[in-house]
């Protein structure tokens, strides 16, 4: 039975006191789902690829794909300030995410409306938008009769617990719509597994490359934010629209959903 794993990246934060900030109003979560053994034969080797012929990374100090760090030219992306490198490098990014094999999807929490419907009790906004998003990983499973598992990056200590509670409670209770059996025969490990950044996890920086860039694709389909100008991320939506997950032929809704 084939097995796979969606690596998942939070954008903005759970706090719904901050929910009327407009920086701070959304939160989104943002799944990509590979085959593991795509990720053994393809992705990492092709990953690393990209490091090595570009980047140069050296064997004992691995370069690990962080998107405000490759913005910024920070190191150890300082090689990007050479024009013909960053274009090289943008270049390849842009093909490989267009022909790597692999399902996004993204949900996307507006506190600020979440808080005013919800006034007396509210589900927590992590823990919702993480049901949501599991819930269709596991539609994925069932269409693709196979099992799979979750991961996500570690943020230290107390974040990491309140993760693995959101999950663990998921796992053991099922969420509002599917019920806590269907979450045991899919997904093969009780226990979300957490990696911290240095481990070097290519599934994890393939979804923190493209968590920002779905997220402003949901939020422009929603009229939520204005383009006001073209950035790169727009190349990178281009590339993906045919990534999402979609069930009965649907995209709305199940590789992309807006909540409340």
């Amino acid at each position: 039975m084939e097995k796979f794993r969606i690596y998942i990246d939070e954008t903005g934060n759970p706090d719904l006191n901050s929910s009327d900030n407009p920086n701070h109003r959304f939160l989104t979560l943002t799944g990509i789902i590979v085959a593991l053994d795509y990720v053994r034969k393809v992705l990492h080797p092709e990953m690393e690829s990209i490091k090595n012929d570009i980047l140069n990374q050296h064997p004992d100090n691995p370069i690990i794909f962080h998107r405000k760090e490759i913005l910024n030219r920070k190191y150890p992306f300082e090689k990007l300030r050479n024009p013909k490198t960053l274009t090289l490098f943008n270049k390849t990014i842009l093909k490989k995410l267009s022909n790597w094999e692999y399902k996004i999807i993204t949900v996307l929490i507006d506190k600020k409306e979440h808080k005013e419907i919800y006034k007396v009790w509210r589900y927590d906004p992590y823990h919702y938008c993480l049901a949501v998003l599991l819930e269709r990983y596991l539609f994925f499973l069932e269409e693709k009769k196979a099992v799979g598992d979750v991961m996500v990056e570690s943020r230290g200590g107390k974040e990491d617990m309140r993760l693995k509670k959101s999950f663990r409670n998921l796992y053991n209770d099922g969420s509002e719509y599917i019920e806590s059996l269907k979450f045991k025969s899919f997904l093969t490990s009780k226990e979300l597994i957490v990696k911290p950044k240095i481990a070097n996890i290519n599934g994890l920086q393939l979804a923190d490359l493209l968590a920002h860039p779905s997220r402003r694709n949901i939020l422009l389909i929603y009229n939520l934010i204005k383009k006001e100008k073209e950035i790169f991320g727009d190349k990178i939506i281009s590339v993906i629209q045919t990534k999402y997950y979609k069930r009965f032929n649907t995209l709305i809704g199940y590789g992309l959903k807006k909540l409340p």
